[in-house]
């Protein structure tokens, strides 16, 4: 098997809230958050409002370095375990993905509830929550393979 050595990504946008690195990722997922996607990209998020859930993949872009076995959460009473079996930032790619509330769609801006990011993290990339995929359920009705915003 060979494996690709390098690829390029870029952002879509970028978190905005009150969060920051110092937080823990208990207190992160209790705020609120605007993402502010890039202008070029506003056509992708029509009828993203529609979806009570969305998840969300950014780069922890201040974090550096890897560690394969760690306390989850920086816990010490937590066992050591490997970091794939985390949500560490402290991994290869420094990827992190959150399942978050979709308050609202507004232009290019989402304002989320959630989202476990600090201030200025680039936004990799946003798309629905589904049962099927994200709850490896199989659901008979495409009607409910997505968790609609009670009002639509």
């Amino acid at each position: 098997m060979t494996i690709m050595s390098k690829f390029t990504i870029t952002p879509i946008g970028q978190v905005k809230n009150h969060n920051t690195v110092r937080m823990s990722p208990d207190e992160m997922l209790s705020t609120i958050s605007t993402i502010v996607v890039d202008k070029k990209f506003e056509d992708g998020l029509m009828d993203l409002d529609k979806n009570d859930l969305i998840t969300v993949l950014f780069y922890f872009d201040r974090a550096r370095g890897y560690k394969m076995h760690l306390h989850p959460r920086y816990d010490e009473s937590r066992p050591i375990t490997g970091v794939f079996n985390t949500r560490s930032p402290y991994r290869p790619n420094h990827i992190g993905v959150t399942v978050v509330k979709l308050k609202s769609v507004e232009g290019n801006t989402l304002v989320v509830e959630g989202l476990d990011a600090a201030d200025g993290t680039p936004v990799l990339d946003i798309k629905p929550y589904v049962v099927s995929f994200d709850e490896g359920k199989k659901v008979d009705d495409p009607r409910k393979d997505r968790t609609y915003k009670a009002d639509r």
